[in-house]
């Protein structure tokens, strides 16, 4: 029979639903049993593509014997850290605070008043790795409750406030270092780079050893501090290799080794989105069209495989099919001959090209995980590896494919649609700004509520049209900034009208006016065990440094005293994110932008049908990191409503025109493409 995660939402709880384990969902009723029963509550959090929650599933929760002793002994509740983040946030930090490392599955025992008292990630079901069995561990858990308890509620009590000691001595700390810090200053940029250069891995590209994520921020900082070999490096190298794919496009989600060769085979919505943006931004700098062809083949493949009916995209794809992890993605020789059997040119080019070979480079197994290690030196073997390509890729599509995550995240979608938009509108790809247009859509219509006249708030995620959940901070900021992305790259002023709507309710419901700053959490929310606030960059951008962007955003075409919040939080975090900058790269790109100021390019014509596409396309391929566009038609008071900090002064011109200008000085509009690029050159 079901348990209770069969009414669920989540993809990744209804994965459990048949565990003979008696699951609750994270709710009021599980958490007055626990009260009602006196029994500790056992918290486990994960996601649909989680390759060690599934091995957990398959080894304890689908164990009778286990499942019993769980179902006896505690109130089990299971939660998708994707659609409750701030409680993953909270009770990742209690298994860090004990000394272990954070991530997924995370298990963590609460007292029924969900203070946390033990925690950990995976278990085995028995002793193995040097890590105790599950059911040991239960047992001990289970003991204690009932034998120990008052050090069992000293030691909740202890990480409690432990966790409010983090959080309180991080905003003291804050403050010490604004107190402290002299104005924001070119210096604390460079620190900030040098800082990463540190860590580069000039070798291998990106930063660290194993494992290697992409960390698309910190790469960012690099670009614009004007270290392109570094960005080269490490952009070339996750495209070569196999955290890449090279049949269909997109990246894994991280390389379990320092070469980018063997990838943790999750695909992730957010990583997609942010490296479209990258190396677009790559292309912007270079023109090398290498970079331009990624950012497209990403787009391709989230178009084919991550794109729901109505337009908005899907969250993750596993990395585990047919309950084997990568098997998917993986090849031998002969699976490539037999698929591009009558054409030899072609496998011998696969096997060539992509170091396809009878040893492997995959768990012992014989199987080859694609990366280029020879590329094709002439058209005739560039041609043999594309043919060699489609036929893999199509065979590979008769293969069982891993599982879909098919909730909509909001903060994931706006990622994407901003992505979308600033490659559409760099690369001139009209496909691209519609696709971003179709998904904005759909968020407007299924995930933004109206919060009187001046305000909206965004729900969390829906799944089969079903909206649900009190949308976090970075549901707000993300899609405000990607409303302002498609502007930027459409001109359309409503999309300024709804950043500046969700702004207000930053302002009202997450800011903290008395220390500045944002709360990850709303004030009208759930009470958890501590209302945190994050400045910190994790696999996705810090939510925090996303709002101020959005408020300097605004601040440069609206209202100033957006900006002026923005520029308040940005100061108490600068210092830290100076010498923390792996953590802090989007608060580092935010000093600087402040440092620098903005670029403002404002088109102005008298109605739509009368723009100069070659104008406006000039100013979106420029390398401009801290652009601002604004698209001005003096007839329209709607547009000049979206941009009136800049529409001001900019008449209406015989032909359409472009000004440029630097801190609220404009240049002298000009009419051809190359006037502009020479403006923005200078």
């Amino acid at each position: 029979m079901p348990n209770r995660l069969a009414k669920e939402a989540s993809p990744y709880l209804q994965q459990h639903a048949h565990n003979p384990v008696d699951w609750y969902p994270w709710g009021r009723e599980a958490l007055e049993r626990a009260k009602r029963e006196d029994k500790p509550i056992l918290l486990s959090i994960g996601y649909s593509a989680c390759h060690w929650c599934h091995v957990m599933e398959r080894e304890s929760f689908e164990n009778e014997q286990i499942a019993n002793l769980m179902n006896g002994w505690f109130v089990n509740v299971k939660v998708d850290r994707e659609e409750r983040p701030d409680l993953d946030q909270v009770y990742q930090l209690v298994v860090q605070l004990m000394g272990r490392s954070g991530g997924w599955p995370l298990t963590v025992f609460l007292t029924p008043d969900q203070r946390p008292f033990f925690g950990g990630t995976y278990f085995p079901p028995v002793e193995r790795y040097g890590m105790p069995g599950f059911p040991k561990v239960l047992q001990a858990i289970w003991e204690a409750y009932h034998s120990k308890r008052d050090e069992v509620v000293a030691q909740s009590a202890e990480i409690t406030r432990a966790i409010e000691e983090v959080s309180a001595g991080e905003r003291r700390r804050r403050g010490a270092v604004a107190a402290s810090e002299q104005a924001l200053s070119a210096e604390l940029v460079k620190r900030a780079a040098a800082k990463l250069v540190s860590r580069f891995d000039d070798v291998h590209g990106g930063f660290g050893h194993r494992p290697k994520f992409p960390n698309t921020m910190s790469l960012d900082v690099l670009l614009r501090m004007g270290d392109v070999a570094r960005v080269r490096k490490a952009l070339d190298g996750m495209r070569a290799g196999g955290i890449w794919d090279h049949l269909g496009g997109g990246f894994h989600r991280y390389s379990t080794d320092e070469r980018w060769l063997v990838p943790h085979f999750e695909k992730m919505l957010y990583d997609n989105a942010l490296l479209m943006r990258l190396y677009t931004d790559a292309w912007r700098a270079t023109r090398e069209e290498p970079y331009a062809d990624t950012a497209r083949s990403i787009a391709t493949y989230l178009a084919r495989e991550m794109t729901s009916p109505e337009g908005a995209f899907y969250a993750t794809q596993d990395a585990d099919s047919e309950g084997e992890e990568g098997r998917f993605f993986v090849w031998t020789p002969q699976q490539v001959d037999e698929v591009c059997a009558g054409d030899a040119d072609a496998a011998r080019a696969a096997k060539r090209a992509w170091g396809i070979d009878a040893e492997g480079n995959f768990e012992e197994s014989g199987h080859t995980v694609l990366s280029l290690v020879s590329p094709p030196s002439d058209p005739s073997e560039v041609a043999a590896l594309e043919r060699a390509r489609r036929a893999m890729f199509d065979a590979r599509e008769k293969r069982p494919k891993p599982f879909r995550d098919e909730k909509i995240l909001a903060s994931w979608n706006a990622l994407a649609i901003g992505a979308l938009a600033d490659a559409g509108g760099a690369l001139a790809e009209p496909t691209m700004t519609v696709a971003a247009v179709r998904a904005m859509q759909y968020v407007e219509r299924v995930l933004v509520t109206p919060e009187g006249e001046t305000r909206a708030r965004v729900l969390r995620l829906s799944k089969d049209g079903v909206a649900k959940g009190n949308g976090f901070l970075d549901d707000h900021a993300y899609v405000a900034d990607a409303a302002l992305d498609l502007y930027d790259a459409t001109g359309v002023p409503r999309y300024v009208q709804l950043a500046r709507r969700l702004a207000e309710s930053i302002l009202a419901h997450f800011h903290d006016a008395e220390e500045d700053g944002f709360f990850f959490t709303p004030d009208d929310g759930e009470s958890i065990l501590v209302r945190a606030k994050d400045p910190y960059d994790h696999a996705v951008p810090g939510a925090a440094t996303v709002a101020c962007r959005v408020l300097l955003r605004l601040g440069a075409l609206v209202d100033e005293r957006y900006a002026s919040t923005a520029t308040r939080a940005i100061e108490k975090l600068a210092g830290a994110a100076a010498d923390n900058p792996m953590g802090m790269s989007g608060t580092v790109c935010l000093v600087d932008r402040l440092v620098r100021g903005t670029v403002d390019v404002v088109l102005v014509a008298l109605a739509e049908a009368t723009r100069s596409h070659a104008l406006e396309r000039e100013a979106l391929r420029a390398y401009l990191p801290d652009r601002v566009m604004a698209w001005v038609d003096p007839s329209d008071p709607a547009s000049i409503e979206a941009c009136r900090l800049l529409a001001e002064g900019k008449p209406a011109q015989p032909q359409p025109a472009a000004y440029v200008c630097r801190g609220r000085t404009c240049s002298l509009p000009v009419q051809s493409t190359e006037e502009l690029a020479k403006l923005l050159r200078s």
